[in-house]
């Protein structure tokens, strides 16, 4: 029961995106098409799954062990690196045109808050391993979630008449802040 709570806890109630504000710089900037948006999303997922496994691992038997504590941001960002190159060389082989489509946002995995942020997360919460990949896998659930609803809400908007001076960033950050709003009404459905 307490890994279904974290579910919807992680994917509704405390979005990482329109909730707690993390990974904003790809919820904007790929957010146009669906499909860049799902494959985004499918990225963020993967990194995030296995850098919350490596990280979890370097903190209880290495950081904690040597008491690195100090060490931990670094360390984290290093892993979250390695993890995003390896990513990139197997989008490259894989699917070259989806690796043509994420661009420059694809390395901006390796600096996006949200994957930093509940690696963190998850050892301040104390939460055990499978925990904490469930709570992981959830979240990015729940980013790939906000981030298609966003994108299939910013094709539809380059179907309307949009006044000039709304065009562009004007509306998208309106419409986030619209979708944040929605998310907010599952507020109070789960306490965790």
């Amino acid at each position: 029961m307490e890994y279904i709570l974290i579910f919807i806890s992680a994917v509704f109630v405390n979005n990482i995106v329109l909730s707690q504000f993390l990974g904003i710089c790809p919820f904007l900037g790929v957010s146009k098409k669906i499909d860049t948006a799902l494959g985004m999303s499918a990225a963020v997922a993967f990194v995030l799954t296995i850098a919350t496994i490596v990280t979890f691992l370097l903190q209880k038997f290495v950081l904690d062990a040597f008491n690195l504590g100090y060490l931990q941001t670094i360390t984290f960002i290093l892993v979250i690196a390695a993890l995003v190159q390896m990513v990139e060389i197997i989008l490259k082989k894989v699917s070259p045109s989806l690796y043509q489509a994420l661009g420059v946002f694809l390395p901006l995995i390796t600096t996006n808050c949200c994957i930093l942020g509940v690696a963190i997360l998850v050892i301040q919460k104390n939460y055990d391993l499978l925990t904490g990949v469930v709570y992981a896998f959830s979240t990015a659930l729940g980013f790939g979630l906000a981030l298609t609803l966003f994108a299939g809400l910013r094709e539809q908007m380059s179907l309307v008449n949009i006044p000039k001076g709304m065009q562009g960033t004007p509306i998208a950050l309106i419409t986030a802040g619209l979708l944040a709003m929605a998310f907010m009404g599952f507020s109070g459905v789960v306490k965790i």
